[in-house]
């Protein structure tokens, strides 16, 4: 790829045998390409691609469409005919947060709740569908102004595509809620049946693997729509399994940090909850981030590919 980066890691001990290591390793799909080649385009578009800069718009639109996504879900609730949705819902939520947000997110949303607009067609119930838009669009804007990504759609089209795909997530969420009551239903069946022994075990690893798919569908969702230029790759990518993963052991990390070292609600109260929530959702923009670079990364290696077979 780069000759001048290239030449520069031959010159260091250690690393330059990891780059000979790496060029031998050749990645399916890419048409002969090796895994040097796809991490150093990776890294390439992380530090050229203003990475924390985006990930600090997309929080920031993505914080203030969170409860307006709330009002949007509460709402469509009562439609939903199945008996302790809303508290599985509202448990499900609790899980997603990191820990000492929970009990004051929790009040905002039983407030929501507790105060819903009387019909679809409300005011409210359309400011929370364009509200939650914002929050999709600043994740699609984010994945256009990649390094590796030149071909952009018009701002119209775009909001309509955030909008689409804000309600669709909706939905997936919901579903997913439903699926998981479903479950522990048919698990507290088994029990009484007599076919199982410890139904909290099955119904805490069943939640833990919906949760896991719910985070891989939706972010292979946003990878797969998310811009013009890689729309057509498949929906499940290399990407989409690394932020998975990284998602996974950020929750773990981010839990021990906020338990055992962050001291916000100490020094700043109350307000300290919101800094949490917003630290917590900015690592999650850099996370998705990463995940489509890897996606854009390997979709440049394509191109490049195909424009040199085609001389």
């Amino acid at each position: 790829m780069t000759k001048e980066i290239e030449d520069s890691l031959n010159k260091i001990p250690i690393v330059n045998w990891l780059v000979r290591f790496t060029k031998k390793i050749k990645i399916p799909g890419l048409r002969g390409m090796s895994l040097y080649d796809v991490i150093e385009m990776y890294v390439i578009g992380i530090v050229k691609g203003a990475l924390t800069s985006r990930a600090g718009g997309i929080a920031f639109s993505f914080f203030m469409a969170l409860f307006p996504f709330l009002l949007f879900i509460l709402t469509l609730i009562p439609f939903v005919p199945i008996e302790g949705f809303q508290q599985d819902f509202l448990f499900m939520i609790e899980q997603l947060l990191p820990p000492n947000t929970a009990q004051s997110v929790h009040e905002v949303i039983v407030d929501i709740a507790n105060n819903q607009y009387s019909g679809l067609l409300s005011f409210g119930f359309v400011a929370s569908i364009f509200l939650m838009t914002n929050g999709v669009n600043a994740v699609l804007g984010g994945f256009e102004y990649s390094y590796h990504v030149n071909e952009m759609r018009s701002v119209l089209r775009q909001y309509f595509i955030s909008m689409g795909m804000a309600i669709i997530l909706s939905f997936v969420l919901l579903l997913t809620v439903a699926i998981i009551i479903y479950f522990q239903i048919g698990i507290e069946n088994l029990k009484a049946k007599g076919w199982l022994n410890d139904d909290v075990f099955w119904i805490e690893k069943g939640r833990f693997v919906f949760f896991l798919i719910l985070i891989f569908v939706s972010v292979s969702f946003l990878y797969k729509f998310g811009t013009k230029q890689v729309k057509h790759h498949s929906f499940f990518t290399p990407g989409s399994i690394l932020t998975t993963l990284l998602t996974l052991l950020m929750f773990k990390l981010f839990a021990v940090y906020v338990l055992k070292f962050a001291t916000y609600n100490e020094l700043y109260g109350s307000i300290g909850t919101l800094l949490i929530l917003m630290l917590f959702v900015w690592l999650n923009s850099i996370i998705l981030l990463l995940g489509f670079e890897l996606n854009a990364s390997m979709s440049k290696l394509k191109r490049s590919q195909l424009k040199e077979n085609r001389k």
